[in-house]
Order: C-alpha cells, then sequence, then structure tokens
C-alpha cells in the first residue's frame, strides 16, 4: 500500500468478528482476533489431527511470523528471538549481561508493569546490581530524572515505551541517546506500544525490547518477541541454552553435537529455545501482514485520532482523564480516575467503580488498572465505539448526579 492509498478502516473493522459483538476497548489486556488467524490455527490443527503435523508448515509460520515482526520494527530479522511472553524476554536479556562489582541500572518502578520489577530485585539480589530508582511525576516517565541518574557504571536503563497505567508515551529516544553514549544497554518493554504505533528501533536507539503477542499484535497468549541489537546480541550470554540457540552451520542435523568449539548462534537467535508456540505463531501471520500492508504510520494515526476523539469528550463532559487535555503523551489508549487509586486490578474509588460497573453492563469491554479505569484501542475501533462510550458516560453522569 502506498503512502497515498487511503484506508478502508472499515473493511479492516469486518476482519475482527469480535468488534462487531461488543464496544471492544480492551487491547491493552488482550487483542481481538482477525477472521484470517482462526483460518490459519485451522489449518494447522488439521494438519496435526490427521497427520501428526506438517513440521515444515509450522516452522514456516515462525520463521514468517519472525521476519515480519522484524520488518515492522525496523530491525533484521536475526535480531529477533522467539519467546512465550514479555517477561520471558525481559528476563532473557537481564540474566544474560555480565554484571560487575558496582554496576547500576535505572528505571522507575511507579510506571512499570510488576515483571519489569521483580527481574530487577532479583538482580539486586542475586549480583549485587544498584538500583537507581527514579519517581514519576502525574504519571509521565521521568525522562529527565533517568538520565540525570546515568552514569559511567550505568549497565543498563529499562522503561516501557508506552506504560500501562495511565498509558502515556516516553520519549525512548531521548534515553537511548545518552545509554549508547555510556554504552549502557536500553531495555524497553514495548507490550503496549508495538503493533499501536509505528516503532523503529534504530531511529529510538533501542538496544532490546520485549512484547508479547496477544496485545497490539492481535495473536494469541504465550508467544512473544525478543529484539536485540546485534552489537549486543554479541555481548551477551544465555542464561539458558538448546539446540536452536547453537550455530550448527547450514545443512546440519539437530543431534550434531560436535566437538569443544561449538558456538553461539549469532544475534538474538542465541535466546532461542527448543519447540516453539506454533499455533501462536500462525495466528500473530495476518494480523502482522495487515499491519505491514496499511502501514505501521497509517495504523497509528488512526488509533490516535480514535483516542483524542474520546478523550476529548469525556473531558468535556468532567470526567478526570489522566493527562488532561490530548495531546503528545496520548497513544492508543485513554485512562480516566485518580493514578494510584487503587491495586493492580482494582479501583478505591466508588464513582470510578460505578462507571466501570455501568459500561460492562452495556457491552464495553475495559479494565481497571492501579485504580484508573483504561479503555485501550486498536484499528479495528471506530468513531462510532467513541460515540457509544460518550453516549453511556453521558448517560452515568446524569444517574450518578441525580
Amino acid at each position: 500500500m502506498s503512502d497515498t492509498d487511503v484506508v478502508d478502516f472499515e473493511a479492516v473493522r469486518a476482519r475482527f468478528p469480535g468488534a462487531a459483538e461488543s464496544t471492544y476497548m480492551n487491547t491493552a489486556a488482550r487483542g481481538l482476533l482477525m477472521r484470517e488467524s482462526r483460518a490459519a490455527i485451522d489449518v494447522m490443527l488439521d494438519a496435526r489431527m490427521h497427520e501428526g503435523g506438517d513440521k515444515p508448515m509450522m516452522f514456516e509460520a515462525v520463521e514468517s511470523a519472525r521476519s515480519r515482526f522484524a520488518q515492522l520494527i525496523n530491525a533484521g530479522s536475526e535480531e529477533v528471538a522467539i519467546t512465550k511472553n514479555v517477561s520471558e524476554g525481559l528476563n532473557a536479556i537481564i540474566a544474560a549481561i555480565e554484571w560487575r562489582a558496582g554496576d547500576n541500572a535505572v528505571l522507575c518502578l511507579d510506571l512499570e508493569h510488576p515483571n519489569n520489577v521483580y527481574p530487577w530485585r532479583h538482580a539486586a539480589r542475586r549480583f549485587g546490581v544498584d538500583l537507581r530508582v527514579v519517581t514519576a511525576v502525574d504519571g509521565i516517565m521521568p525522562v529527565g530524572e533517568m538520565i540525570d541518574a546515568i552514569d559511567d557504571n550505568t549497565r543498563a536503563v529499562t522503561l516501557s515505551s508506552v506504560t500501562f497505567a495511565p498509558g502515556f508515551r516516553t520519549d525512548i529516544a531521548a534515553i537511548g541517546q545518552v545509554c549508547r553514549e555510556h554504552d549502557a544497554l536500553l531495555l524497553v518493554d514495548g507490550v503496549q506500544s508495538v503493533g499501536v504505533l509505528k516503532t523503529d528501533v534504530a531511529a529510538d536507539y533501542i538496544d532490546a525490547m520485549a512484547v508479547s503477542t496477544q496485545k497490539g499484535l492481535l495473536g494469541l497468549y504465550g508467544m512473544g518477541f525478543l529484539y536485540c541489537r546485534n552489537e549486543w546480541a554479541e555481548r551477551l550470554t544465555p542464561a539458558y541454552l538448546a539446540r536452536f540457540g547453537v550455530d550448527l552451520g547450514d545443512g546440519a542435523h539437530e543431534a550434531a553435537l560436535g566437538g569443544d568449539d561449538w558456538r553461539l548462534m549469532p544475534g538474538a537467535r542465541r535466546f532461542d529455545l527448543g519447540n516453539y508456540n506454533f499455533m501462536a505463531a500462525a495466528a500473530v501471520n495476518p494480523p502482522l501482514e495487515l499491519m505491514l500492508d496499511i502501514g505501521p504510520d497509517k495504523v497509528e494515526a488512526r488509533v490516535v485520532s480514535l483516542a483524542h476523539r474520546l478523550a476529548g469528550g469525556l473531558l468535556a463532559m468532567g470526567l478526570p482523564v489522566c493527562g488532561g487535555a490530548p495531546g503528545p503523551h496520548l497513544a492508543g489508549l485513554v485512562a480516566v480516575g485518580e493514578i494510584g487509586a487503587g491495586q493492580h486490578d482494582g479501583t478505591d474509588d466508588p464513582a470510578m467503580q460505578s462507571l466501570f460497573d455501568y459500561l460492562s453492563e452495556n457491552n464495553v469491554q475495559l479494565t481497571i488498572r492501579r485504580g484508573i479505569l483504561r479503555f485501550s484501542l486498536h484499528m479495528f475501533n471506530n468513531e462510532e465505539d467513541i460515540d457509544r462510550v460518550l453516549e453511556l458516560a453521558a448517560q452515568w453522569m446524569r444517574k450518578h448526579n441525580a
């Protein structure tokens, strides 16, 4: 599709049956499946059921997914490993760093998902890594404070490209440039942005990034991608190793053990472990192909436009939209409520709980995270979805204020 082609997003929406069955605004938890994904899974299951499985087809699905994901983020396919989720990808990198006495890592605990917190606490306990923790301000990743915390002993900096709550963007490139100057690895949790926002790992100076396929990539649970820049991958030693992570040479059988001169696979492939989630690979190929065909920039423009429409409408009726007026901080996620007014998946605010219940009863799918209502969008959403939520929110306000 050329830059001048107009995208028929209603035709795109029609390829996601679930989009017609509810007002679906829960991509930050899990996206909807395409018809083509279900069909691809069925083909693979039929082969498994009737023939024991078509192994070449299974591996083709994995390599196609790897290649398409690499293209989506502007990387080489050798820079992409296959994992089972974000957590495994993050842990693979953290455990592969050769930590030295006096090393530190910089992060903002306030805004990270727990699975990008505990691996660092584990590294601090296990390797003596000094965690330099900065504090968020109004839900925004404190880029300036993170940069100030970086010094010549900083071995890694970690952050989310878009936080899971309240869902604001992070200025990755600004931190990435400083990380390069200090030879510190920049590790990104990209699960709330990749597939929704245009991602360019080279332009943003990202060294490693972990995602899973069930959210913005519109696939299944149980599969993830780990990007690792070649220059950094060659410096990392995996904590776990299997045959796919060993360079057996062209045409070598998997049973060929070789001698003591064996080598790790070049690039990120050294992190591949054992057989893959072939069904999930089959499922993620159609949405990856669709995103590449439309163009990541056009997907982002569509989703962000809808997010601005939703945030502006909710704000206009007096609801506490996190971040205030729509602006460059918004991605595909609109949050309503007071940040921190609750635990991971609950709210202490009776009004926000009431609004959540009302929307849910009226077939709107969303989540609560850390006290706030989270509306998360993708390319299958449309203006009618936004207007329906705004209408329901207005109805709730009239009843709530009566």
